[in-house]
């Protein structure tokens, strides 16, 4: 199955609405957008606008309209569409082929479609039937989904106190009141868990998915540990950003998963999370085998576990042979300070230690 998308990019002239604005039409919202743009929101699909026209004036009719508010990061000027979304993607931190676009001009969607083969394209007169499409359809709405908006929008508000700071990185960070929470699943975690290995991808150790039957599996064997790890910030919160899977042996703790969201990765979290489960199995004596698969996204997963430590180097507590495509990464844990840029409130659960 394709992958689902993850923001909508819409056109404004005889798109979004009927009419050209710079040449001083009446505009009016097209038929079928307001039900789109709400139920796209609904599922945790975003929206962005790339379009040629005067901002100033583009924006305050989106406002007018009623519907600015769904839109972030818009680009709206005089450059080439396929440079403004490639800006879209790279600001929302989202792979090209997780992103899709909509136009009334044949022209355009096919200057898209040749600078960005993985975008997808729809015309204008599709807009009524694309929250039918499989491709805008998860098969679960979690809670996070659904406030992903928001969450986003704090998240330029957050990005903007950034810029205006003047200080080192980690100075900032400590402003932030970061708090990071690991515990043990439970039933109502299930689906954005599952939500998570499938969307995750820099910070995704396997890019394996896991479905919300395999996870509940997992909860239910007492050898195996499911954890989520929950974000917030003086900004508000994060949502679960992360999801852990071991297996716990007599003599190490096979880390089947780690996987964080694109969205904290300027924070350190995987680091920090990382870092957490090394000191835990340091506390319980035993070795850590982390499972890699390279995806050509998750580069930086890879640099996260070889610079905590982990080798290719093979000790024989852990017996089977890995599955097609995975290395076996193996570090004796020493523990390791954790960052002071976060506060952390971390629980195994009952699973053995």
């Amino acid at each position: 199955m394709d992958k689902l998308v993850k923001c909508l990019v819409w056109d404004l002239d005889n798109t979004l609405w009927r009419g050209t604005l710079l040449e001083g039409d009446d505009v009016r919202l097209a038929p079928g957008v307001v039900a789109t743009l709400r139920a796209l929101d609904e599922r945790g699909i975003l929206h962005s606008v790339v379009s040629r026209n005067d901002h100033d004036a583009a924006w305050n009719t989106l406002e007018a309209l009623g519907v600015a508010d769904y839109f972030l990061r818009p680009r709206i000027g005089w450059g080439r569409k396929p440079d403004a979304l490639r800006e879209v993607a790279e600001g929302l931190n989202f792979a090209l082929d997780t992103v899709a676009f909509v136009d009334d001009q044949p022209t355009e969607l096919a200057e898209m479609a040749f600078r960005h083969p993985a975008v997808r394209c729809y015309p204008a007169d599709a807009v009524p039937t694309l929250p039918a499409l499989p491709e805008f359809s998860p098969p679960v709405v979690t809670v996070d989904a659904r406030n992903r908006r928001h969450m986003y929008r704090a998240g330029a508000v957050r990005e903007a106190s950034r810029a205006a700071y003047e200080g080192p990185a980690d100075d900032f960070l400590r402003t932030l009141d970061l708090r990071l929470t690991i515990r043990p699943a439970t039933a109502p975690d299930l689906d954005r868990l599952a939500e998570l290995t499938e969307r995750t991808s820099q910070m995704n150790a396997t890019g394996v998915h896991y479905g919300p039957d395999e996870l509940r599996a997992r909860l239910a064997d007492p050898g195996r540990s499911v954890l989520v790890a929950t974000l917030d910030d003086r900004f508000g919160p994060h949502g679960a950003i992360g999801v852990v899977l071991l297996e716990h042996h007599p003599a190490c703790w096979h880390l089947r998963l780690l996987a964080t969201s694109c969205r904290v990765v300027s924070f350190g979290t995987g680091t920090v999370l990382l870092r957490w489960i090394l000191n835990a199995a340091a506390d319980a004596g035993v070795h850590v085998v982390a499972d890699f698969r390279a995806t050509g996204r998750n580069r930086i997963m890879e640099v996260a576990y070889r610079f905590a430590g982990f080798t290719d180097s093979a000790c024989g507590c852990l017996e089977g042979e890995p599955a097609d495509g995975i290395t076996r990464l193996h570090l004796e844990p020493a523990p390791q300070p954790l960052p002071d840029t976060t506060h952390v409130d971390g629980d195994l659960g009952d699973r053995p230690c």
